[in-house]
């Protein structure tokens, strides 16, 4: 496309598509920027949410709290703020109904750009791991919340690209929305040259750690009940999970702890929800749920964990670890032929470096054949790598030996863009931010030859990786090596 290269040009796209546009419509305007990351200039997005601004735009600039942020530098990294249109519900058919709304949210932009793929328009999720919540309280997490985002900051190798969203009427014109868009361009590129060179955070220095809540003495009891159950066969593999809880000296921004997962975990897709201001889901997942790219599925296998070191190898070698991931392989390759999809996948297990941790890893990819990627993603979800087998079992002994709600932990965080290309990743080594508060969750699989000991060991290990790796002292984890 010939990309708008003045205001009055933006102006003349942003007029004609208004014309076109049904009554109940959102115009979408986009424009490149030159250069810019959208990590560093997220608070800058929306000054109601972020806390930053030039404060230029009067009213229309008053966000709502919600934040967003994917990073999979050197991959796509998207960065969002406001909403446009947004769903909450819980329930059973919390994936159908999702994909409905993006379906509808997307159809009903105007966007006048035949813009590259890294800008296309984007409606993000965040679903919770359960249906629904046990209790509806103010701060409970809903089964799937879903935003079509008010603005819209992408960016992909050198390619950087600034998107507004917002339904005409009133005082909102199209005049409006340019004048909008352009001013913000403007706005972004001052921050972004005002940063320093490298920078990968406008924010000052990390909080320091005060105290953390102990956590091994319950999480044994639980697993030993586990293990119980395994051993008598009434499950074949459970995925426990303990939190441990962080105070913090001061109250913190999440981006102040998202950077420096992006120099510890580079392989990793990096993400934030932030729902409303005072509370956000921050994270680096290393486990792809399902990706959809040109109608080509891809889901990945991890389960299996120790130090990454010389030792890491003997990971391929383990029989209680292969057997923990064979378990996951075959769960999603038979979830996905039920779904009439014919699923490749190479015949053993990879080892994959993620941080400072190793996991066995397969890959499986598959056509897909016109099935809606959501509906694919509700029969996968959870798989055996965060929940267990058999599945329903499982999820009822999690509910019962778990003294917390699973919230967004393990559940899948994911956005859809207007060509229907999905990714969904699932929310491990992940915590949640409130205020100066910290919680981080970590689980470990149980199976036919696991101990008590050993998953300890394994949960004390990422949980220790995790906040060592957000630039928190360690001290208050432990830092036994799996043996």
């Amino acid at each position: 496309m010939q990309a708008p290269n003045s205001f009055t040009e933006l102006l003349a796209v942003a007029s004609d598509s208004a014309r076109q546009l049904e009554d109940d419509g959102v115009l979408s305007l986009a424009m490149p920027l030159a250069g810019g990351d959208p990590m560093v200039l997220l608070p800058h997005l929306d000054p109601g949410a972020g806390g930053q601004g030039d404060g230029s735009q009067g009213e229309r600039n008053k966000g709502d709290g919600f934040r967003f942020l994917w990073d999979g530098a050197p991959g796509l990294c998207l960065a969002a703020s406001g909403r446009c249109n947004s769903l909450e519900l819980s329930g059973p058919r919390r994936f159908e109904l999702a994909q409905r709304f993006a379906s509808a949210s997307l159809s009903r932009l105007a966007t006048p750009e035949n813009c590259p793929p890294l800008a296309r328009p984007r409606v993000l999720l965040a679903f919770g791991f359960f249906d629904a919540p046990l209790e509806q309280s103010a701060g409970a997490i809903p089964g799937v919340q879903a935003v079509l985002p008010r603005w819209q900051l992408s960016r992909q190798g050198l390619h950087c690209w600034l998107r507004l969203q917002r339904p005409l009427g009133g005082e909102v014109t199209a005049r409006s929305l340019a004048e909008e868009l352009w001013e913000k361009a403007q706005t972004l590129m001052v921050a972004w040259h005002a940063m320093p060179l490298g920078a990968t955070s406008p924010l000052g220095a990390t909080a320091k750690l005060r105290h953390g809540t102990p956590w091994e003495q319950g999480y044994r009891s639980a697993v030993e009940q586990a293990m119980t159950l395994v051993n008598q066969g009434d499950l074949q593999k459970l995925v426990l999970a303990v939190r441990q809880d962080l105070s913090l000296d001061r109250a913190v921004d999440p981006l102040e702890l998202l950077a420096p997962l992006r120099r510890h975990q580079s392989g990793s897709c990096r993400f934030l929800w932030q729902r409303a201001a005072g509370s956000a889901l921050l994270g680096a997942s290393p486990e792809r749920l399902l990706t959809v790219r040109q109608n080509q599925l891809r889901s990945d296998a991890l389960a299996g964990t120790t130090p990454w070191g010389p030792t890491a190898p003997e990971l391929l070698q383990s029989s209680k670890d292969r057997h923990e991931h064979d378990l996951v392989v075959d769960t999603i390759t038979a979830v996905l032929r039920q779904a009439g999809l014919n699923p490749r996948r190479p015949r053993h297990p990879r080892l994959a470096r993620h941080g400072q941790l190793a996991h066995l890893h397969t890959p499986i990819t598959a056509n897909l054949q016109g099935e809606q990627p959501l509906a694919i993603a509700a029969a996968l979800h959870p798989t055996p790598a965060v929940a267990g087998l058999p599945r329903k079992e499982a999820m009822g002994w999690l509910r019962s030996l778990e003294p917390f709600e699973r919230g967004h932990y393990a559940a899948p965080i994911a956005w859809i863009d207007s060509s229907g290309d999905t990714d969904l990743r699932v929310a491990i080594r992940s915590g949640t931010l409130r205020g100066s508060q910290l919680e981080l969750t970590a689980g470990a699989g149980l199976v036919r030859g696991s101990t008590v000991e050993r998953e300890l060991q394994e949960v004390a290990l990422k949980l220790g990786v995790l906040q060592q790796q957000l630039n928190l002292p360690t001290q208050l984890a432990s830092n036994r090596s799996i043996v």
